[in-house]
């Protein structure tokens, strides 16, 4: 599973473009709720993707999105939360992360303990994905969809993977909020993800203090 976040430059207000947004409506949908949003999810997943300098050649892969949604949407316990004003503005989606582990197949080295003894006691929500559109205040939003989710969900940690080459994406993560804990490889696959989790709660983030790394693989940092 892989997860690529909605990712594009936050625009500056300019002129004739208000200074504050209508605050987003976040709803949760279920994936029969879902299945009526396909075309949505598709534009929103295009534009949130897209930036200025994006090779035209190289625009997201639609299909490739819709194939990953409805794998996703397969799996149990799987949820979606979208905010919207007017129009769809951002979602995050995806499902809990099993007691057994086998979500952190492949972690390079020792899985860190509380967050191996959060996955067991079935408190660790996987985000397969997490899709903002482009404005002024993004950053919320985006802070608003991953905190409803991870609460409708009862869970204290969220957990995502992206492609280390994927800078973009790392770094709006961090911007989100997310830490990076070190490098995931599964078995067959021959990508090297980047492991990020985001913590609910004051109590969880203490229990994970000290042991976030640095993108390149570093030792403990404080960020």
């Amino acid at each position: 599973m892989t997860a690529e976040p909605g990712l594009g430059q936050s625009p500056k207000p300019g002129a004739g473009e208000p200074s504050a947004m209508t605050p987003a409506r976040l709803h949760r949908l279920n994936r029969w709720l879902v299945e009526g949003l396909h075309e949505d999810l598709v534009a929103l997943y295009v534009e949130s993707r897209a930036s200025a300098t994006d090779d035209p050649y190289r625009r997201p892969g639609r299909q490739n999105f819709l194939n990953r949604l409805t794998v996703d949407m397969r799996r149990p316990g799987f949820a979606m939360v979208t905010a919207e004003t007017d129009s769809l503005m951002g979602c995050a989606f995806g499902f809990p992360v099993g007691g057994d582990g086998s979500w952190w197949l492949g972690f390079d080295g020792a899985l860190p303990r509380s967050i191996e003894q959060l996955t067991v006691s079935g408190n660790v929500l996987a985000f397969a994905d997490i899709l903002i559109r482009p404005h002024s205040q993004d950053r919320e939003l985006a802070r608003r969809v991953q905190e409803r989710l991870l609460t409708d969900h009862q869970a204290s940690l969220g957990a995502t993977l992206v492609d280390r080459a994927d800078r973009r994406a790392l770094v709006a993560l961090r911007s989100w909020g997310w830490l990076d804990i070190g490098e995931l490889r599964r078995p067959a696959g021959a990508t090297t993800f980047r492991a990020r989790v985001l913590p609910l709660g004051e109590h969880t983030a203490a229990r994970l203090k000290g042991l976030v790394t640095m993108p390149g693989g570093g030792g403990p940092s404080g960020a």
